[in-house]
């Protein structure tokens, strides 16, 4: 991993662009927002680059990576699209979706960044400042969350240096995202399959589709098997502090992550406590999760209990962080 690096944070515009632009160029790491999640981006046909980038995230080698692109006709230049991954496209492109379509024969992504498979993660992200940086670079630039792997997704700049100052070339602050969680990722296999809820719904993606979508089976999600898509592995997105689910109570030293108007019995020994969304808006919630997460657990609490939050819409993306934020580790 190169280290001792000096960080360069610019603000979002056109200077910033070019000089993500020409960083990319060179094989640097660029951290750079969508509208899901800021992103560490690499040369998506650099090898060594992407090599860096696992490394300054400390991320398994064998979690593949999603392409970003500027464009349709761009996506098509490294996978495989048939008329259903072509709607989908059409419909949710830019936007916070992700596609899993089979590599074209002399796919430029390198398979570093694929961990081998026969298959490549596209997105098109709709954030002006990664749109930006994609035309200014003029390829595909893989980019997983700015942050060390396992931790909490980062959603302002300042999430980003605090996690890999000093192990990357550049930090370009574009204020705080709006979507707040992750892209949802579909594989185009024989049966369409949701393989992460995110940022775009099942219910929506469905009704393009016409048809329900399948999901993998759990030993697909397990910490010992391939992934099939980044952000799989059971154990994920996860703060320092123990994360307890459905709390009905809150225990002395806990802090509390609330969602809704309820207040639960034990808040006033609460060592922290943050409203995802007072008025139980998941779209708000989900915005909010991962700098909750980080704020709470900065706090050092002895545990972080959670409230229940619907399996709905916006919510089966925000349990799913959740859940995985919650696995022993």
């Amino acid at each position: 991993m190169k280290t001792g690096l000096e960080t360069l944070i610019l603000p979002a515009g056109a200077a910033g662009a070019e000089a993500a632009a020409r960083a990319l160029a060179a094989g640097g790491l660029v951290a750079f927002p969508t509208e899901t999640v800021y992103g560490l981006g690499a040369d998506a046909a650099n090898a060594t680059a992407i090599a860096h980038l696992y490394a300054a995230k400390g991320r398994p080698a064998f979690n593949p990576l999603i392409a970003h692109v500027a464009d349709i006709p761009a996506a098509r230049r490294i996978g495989r699209f048939d008329t259903r991954a072509l709607k989908l496209a059409e419909a949710f492109w830019p936007g916070p979706l992700t596609l899993v379509v089979p590599k074209i024969e002399g796919c430029p992504v390198a398979d570093l960044a694929t961990a081998g498979l026969d298959t490549v993660a596209i997105r098109i992200p709709a954030h002006p400042v990664a749109q930006a940086i994609l035309r200014a670079f003029g390829g595909a630039v893989v980019a997983p969350s700015a942050n060390i792997s396992g931790h909490v997704s980062p959603t302002l700049a300042a999430h980003v240096e605090s996690d890999l100052a000093g192990r990357i070339d550049l930090i370009i602050d574009g204020g705080p995202v709006s979507v707040g969680v992750e892209s949802t990722i579909v594989g185009c296999f024989e049966t369409a399959m949701l393989l992460r809820p995110g940022g775009l719904s099942r219910e929506r993606i469905e009704a393009v589709l016409g048809a329900p979508l399948a999901r993998p089976s759990l030993e697909a999600e397990s910490d010992d098997s391939q992934p099939l898509a980044p952000g799989m592995l059971a154990s994920h997105y996860a703060p320092r502090a123990p994360v307890r689910l459905d709390a009905r109570e809150v225990t002395p030293g806990e802090a509390l992550l609330a969602f809704g108007s309820a207040r639960l019995p034990g808040v006033d020994t609460a060592s922290a406590v943050m409203n995802l969304s007072p008025t139980a808006d998941l779209d708000e919630a989900a915005a909010n999760l991962f700098g909750y997460l980080r704020s709470l657990d900065a706090k050092s609490p002895r545990a972080i209990a959670v409230m229940a939050i619907p399996e709905q819409e916006l919510g089966e993306a925000i349990n799913d962080r959740l859940r995985r934020a919650a696995v022993a580790r």
